[in-house]
């Protein structure tokens, strides 16, 4: 994740409470199906489904059919990337304000 523009669909998806108790529950549990996932969140079935289907839109989730069950796993690259790009940007803010810190002291 090289820019605000490639992170913002990952963090949207993630600005919603409800998907990111989704993440969170994917993450610790490992993958889940749809009911499963449903039990971690306060929607409806059809509510969940829809947060999950954004969240494999933004790459965070891929879904698997296993019978007739649909099966959601975690995909840890994008958080991955989210951290390297937040990092990146902290330090970019830390130098700017140590630039106008020396500018003020001179």
């Amino acid at each position: 994740m090289r820019s605000a523009l490639a992170a913002a669909p990952l963090f949207d998806a993630l600005g919603d409470p409800n998907r990111l108790r989704i993440v969170i529950r994917l993450c610790e549990s490992g993958p889940s199906s749809t009911s499963q996932v449903t039990t971690s969140v306060s929607v409806t079935r059809q509510a969940a489904t829809k947060h999950l289907e954004l969240l494999e839109a933004a790459g965070l989730v891929v879904s698997s059919r296993r019978g007739r069950q649909r099966i959601w796993t975690l995909q840890t690259r994008p958080l991955i990337d989210a951290g390297d790009y937040l990092t990146e940007l902290s330090r970019r803010w830390d130098a700017a304000i140590d630039r106008l810190r020396a500018y003020v002291e001179d």
